[in-house]
């Protein structure tokens, strides 16, 4: 009876951290991991981030220039569910998530701002951004203005000309932005 006792006291235990790591995973703080050379040279190929998701469970806006992990599908609404699934301890459980989904980019547009690409240079309300965080010149260039609609944001990653962001992805739902980079 007391070996029952002392399984079920361990049981309880063990569950109880379970729980908790679910929670902080989803609403305070998680690790990521860079993936790809988007980010060169201010983050590398298989880096590990960590990462506040105190703004995703708030819904704040992250400020210019702040590093934000992204879930990429931006074409669809995101759930409680979508969090619990992605967290690490049930993806480790499923046997690992099925395709990276999760970009790390870096804030350049909010909603309001409108952004012009010209001269190898982003431009925001008119004035051309100042990047010393940039790999090279970026080579990208359009004619198109681009206006970010309320609740979204517009990212970019340092690696401009080996980037996938919201050139192509389009603008970020805010509820897409899982969290701010605290610290590599």
């Amino acid at each position: 009876m007391k070996v029952v006792k002392e399984l079920g006291n361990w049981m309880g235990a063990l569950a109880m951290a379970l729980v908790l790591s679910l929670v902080i995973g989803i609403f305070v703080f998680q690790p990521y991991k860079v993936e790809g050379q988007s980010m060169e040279p201010t983050l590398q190929n298989e880096q590990r981030i960590y990462v506040s998701k105190l703004s995703h469970t708030f819904s704040y806006l992250p400020d210019y220039g702040d590093i934000v992990v992204i879930d990429s599908r931006v074409k669809r609404g995101r759930t409680l569910a979508d969090s619990i699934l992605e967290h690490p301890l049930v993806q480790y459980a499923r046997g690992g998530a099925d395709e990276p989904i999760f970009y790390v980019k870096r804030v350049i547009g909010k909603p309001g701002d409108v952004l012009e690409f010209k001269d190898h240079q982003v431009y925001r309300n008119g004035e051309a951004l100042q990047e010393p965080y940039m790999k090279e010149a970026m080579i990208f260039s359009s004619d198109r203005t681009w206006t970010v609609p309320e609740k979204h944001v517009f990212v970019m990653g340092d690696n401009r000309n080996h980037s996938s962001d919201s050139r192509n992805l389009g603008y970020i739902p805010l509820d897409h932005v899982m969290g701010i980079m605290k610290f590599p």
